[in-house]
């Protein structure tokens, strides 16, 4: 029995998430989180193909990420961009970009 699929984020889909013009709201943030934790959960193939070196890269930024959550530091705008790109490299490989 598989798992059910997450359901995206207000409607929004991955690609939502990591577009600049895109808004980031919490909930978004935390979602992504969940996903990925998913995603190796279930040992997810593309994972699977990744680098060690790699690997290693997306994990620093979902650390990255979880401690800025867990910290609760408000985010702007400028916070925002960076935050954006460690989204980007944290789901690196599982969202069909290589």
């Amino acid at each position: 029995m598989h798992p059910a699929p997450l359901p995206q984020p207000s409607g929004r889909t991955l690609e939502q998430l990591l577009d600049p013009q895109h808004p980031l709201c919490k909930d978004d943030v935390i979602w992504l989180l969940d996903y990925i934790k998913k995603k190796v959960a279930e040992e997810d193939p593309d994972l699977l193909d990744l680098s060690q070196p790699r690997l290693l890269k997306n994990f620093r930024y979902f650390a990255e990420i979880s401690m800025l959550m867990l910290h609760r530091r408000p985010f702007y705008d400028q916070d925002a961009d960076r935050l954006r790109q460690w989204m980007a490299e944290a789901v690196y490989g599982l969202h069909g970009k290589k």
